[in-house]
């Protein structure tokens, strides 16, 4: 089958704004600590929303721009880590509440790589004939597992959700073979845990490293496998971590001229979510032309990592 695209894609974020300053009434920090070891500067809350209520907003947007009906969704999948309740998935409810009939639905929790492992999914869904069209989702209210009390990642983290709706292309390049991998020797890094109040916890120093030594060749394999050289690139959507790393990752790859990606300076770290939410932003922009490689590279708790080359819609 002709390689499956992104048709379309949506976001949405919580209205709440949270500065480095209002961060200074919670813990022993700074605006000027902050924005030099993260870049971030500010983050969105959810005070009122859930997981599922991101999630909704976001898929409600890329499906009504994709013009695909209801019915014509086949698959539902949403990444997430930070869904509290076990079941029914988010990605069931989005589905009830969306009026899709019938479809798979399902979440995947990879961490920060989940979108891009949720992607690979459905890629790989379409191509065998199990589906025709799909939603995948990444959504994230990372505010409800934050220790408001631990500096070193309080100011990390934000809420928000994207989506993109995924279907058969016209035989044009569509998404590309994806690169995925873990070092679970390491899964101690980023993590999330807890019986009944779960809380993120990261050894910022041992991922730093990790992600701006270890990920620069997966990510140049990345673009080998899709036949694209990183030069050729015409965005860079990597997880929105840290803009330390994403500014070491890109310099390491020899990117010059393509747009990068830098929503974690206004968003913060959202996850899962945060690839589609600054991959949607940069399409509403107008910033990346249609039919350009864009390459979609995310990394975090596991330690995993997925990423592959799409065109943008």
């Amino acid at each position: 089958m002709p390689p499956p695209r992104i048709a379309a894609l949506g976001h949405h974020q919580p209205e709440h704004v949270m500065t480095n300053d209002d961060l200074t009434a919670l813990v022993d920090t700074t605006d000027e600590w902050i924005r030099k070891r993260t870049g971030i500067a500010t983050r969105r809350l959810a005070l009122r929303e859930s997981v599922t209520d991101l999630a909704e907003q976001a898929a409600a947007k890329a499906l009504a721009r994709s013009g695909l009906a209801p019915d014509e969704v086949d698959m539902v999948v949403v990444a997430t880590c930070s869904a509290i309740d076990r079941c029914p998935s988010i990605a069931a409810q989005v589905a009830g509440r969306l009026h899709i009939p019938a479809a798979a639905a399902f979440d995947v929790n990879n961490g920060c790589a989940g979108f891009s492992t949720a992607l690979a999914t459905v890629d790989h869904a379409i191509r065998a004939g199990a589906a025709r069209g799909a939603l995948v989702i990444g959504a994230e209210k990372m505010s409800d597992i934050t220790d408001w009390t631990d500096r070193s990642t309080c100011v990390l983290l934000g809420d928000g959700a994207g989506a993109a709706v995924v279907t058969g292309s016209d035989g044009r390049d569509g998404i590309g073979p994806v690169v995925w991998g873990s070092d679970p020797t390491r899964g101690h890094a980023v993590r999330i845990s807890g019986d009944w109040h779960p809380l993120f916890r990261q050894e910022g120093r041992e991922v730093f490293r990790w992600a701006t030594t270890e990920l620069v060749p997966l990510a140049r394999k990345t673009c080998e496998c899709a036949g694209v050289s990183p030069t050729d690139l015409g965005a860079v959507v990597t997880h929105q971590a840290n803009l330390r790393i994403i500014d070491a990752l890109v310099d390491r790859l020899g990117i010059t001229d393509a747009v990068v990606a830098r929503d974690v300076v206004d968003s913060g770290n959202t996850s899962a979510a945060s690839i589609p939410l600054a991959l949607s932003k940069l399409v509403e922009l107008g910033a990346v032309p249609t039919g350009s490689p864009v390459l979609l590279f995310s990394f975090g708790g596991g330690l995993s990592w997925a990423g592959q080359v799409v065109m943008c819609p």
